[in-house]
């Protein structure tokens, strides 16, 4: 079986979910209007990605209201906690995070979210970080034999991501994250993003919704997920994710990939057929092998699921009840 488990078990009336296709959470949005243009989205979409202004408005306007609701509410516990203690608190962010296998569309969501979210009036300045950042450099990885498990947990400087989101969340200014490139399929040196205080912090990655796993004798600390106040995870069935894996590889092939300086260059000149072989064997070695083991686990730990049909489009919306 190559399919995820589908989300008909969360229309029981024991499941921790309210289940929604994608017409009846579009009409969620209420009177919310559309403030981006048909050129803007085409810029927030991920290589290959296939979304259109009326499913932003369809998905993602709904869920941007409610996000609004939300961070209004904890904004408005913090001038509450502000009058009881008789001083100002320090400002805290709304941390989102978004999870999800590699090719699933979890950057163009994440970037449409923030743009969506800006847009509120008592929001304006939302930030976006992706874990990519916080893989361990190449060298690292070749040192300890992890190259060929890239993106699973095990090759990430949790440590020092933790870090970030606790600097982050304490309020604290300028606050920077490293930068990673796909182009080098490296990490940037002497490149950070700096997060100032924002009002909201968009946190996308496969692994963020992990729960730590302490291992005999260890005291219990926090972990990645612990610091989110909202979490999303995009879903669909893993022979379509395969697909669009592929094609997202053999476009690449055509494009990025023909750069002597691309990490991918050698892949360039590979037939369709070697190419099509090449990607399948990439997926089913890391990407599924990472899916099956480390993400599509933790999928009933998102606030939100966001499941996608064959065609890319958000058939199903899942949001966890309170």
């Amino acid at each position: 079986m190559t399919a995820s488990p589908t989300l008909d078990l969360d229309r029981a009336p024991l499941s921790p979910y309210r289940h929604f296709s994608a017409a009846e959470w579009g009409m969620l949005r209420k009177d919310t209007p559309l403030p981006l243009s048909e050129t803007e989205l085409e810029e927030l979409k991920g290589f290959g990605e296939r979304i259109s202004l009326d499913e932003v408005s369809e998905i993602y306007l709904p869920l941007s209201r409610l996000l609004n609701l939300y961070v209004a509410e904890m904004q408005e516990l913090y001038r509450v906690t502000s009058d009881f203690l008789g001083h100002a608190q320090d400002k805290v962010p709304y941390i989102i995070g978004v999870a999800g296998s590699v090719a699933v569309g979890k950057s163009t969501t994440a970037r449409i979210l923030r743009t969506l979210l800006a847009r509120w009036p008592n929001h304006p300045k939302v930030d976006l970080v992706t874990t990519d950042g916080f893989l361990f450099p190449n060298r690292i990885l070749e040192e300890r034999d992890l190259m060929g498990r890239k993106g699973f947990p095990e090759s990430f400087d949790v440590r020092r991501l933790i870090q970030f989101l606790s600097d982050v969340k304490a309020g604290m200014r300028n606050v920077e994250a490293p930068v990673y490139s796909h182009f080098s399929y490296d990490i940037v040196p002497s490149e950070t993003i700096v997060v100032d205080q924002p009002d909201i912090l968009i946190v996308e990655g496969l692994n963020v919704l992990q729960p730590w796993k302490p291992a005999e004798g260890e005291d219990p600390q926090p972990f990645v997920s612990d610091f989110f106040d909202f979490s999303i995870y995009l879903d669909a069935d893993i022979e379509a994710i395969r697909g669009w894996y592929i094609d997202r590889f053999l476009s690449l092939r055509k494009t990025s990939f023909r750069d002597p300086k691309a990490y991918f260059h050698r892949y360039a000149k590979l037939s369709d057929d070697e190419a099509v072989q090449t990607a399948d064997a990439i997926w089913t070695s890391i990407n599924l092998a990472n899916l099956r083991k480390n993400i599509l686990p933790t999928r009933q730990r998102a606030h939100l699921i966001l499941r996608k049909g064959a065609d890319h489009r958000i058939r199903d919306v899942a949001l966890r009840k309170l």
